[in-house]
């Protein structure tokens, strides 16, 4: 391989890896989302259930 290649190569890999990073980050964001939301909702109920 020329040494473009190998460096097209390495810079392909790194965009592939950092992307995965954002996507693995931003599942963590909306599970937390999702678990706050429930969260919320369930002590809206109870309120409103001790109301």
């Amino acid at each position: 391989m020329t040494t473009t290649a190998k460096i097209a190569a390495a810079v392909c890999v790194l965009l592939a890896l950092s992307s995965c990073a954002n996507t693995i980050k931003g599942i963590g964001r909306d599970a937390a989302n999702t678990v706050d939301a429930t969260q919320n909702a369930g002590n809206r109920v109870g309120n409103a259930a001790s109301r």
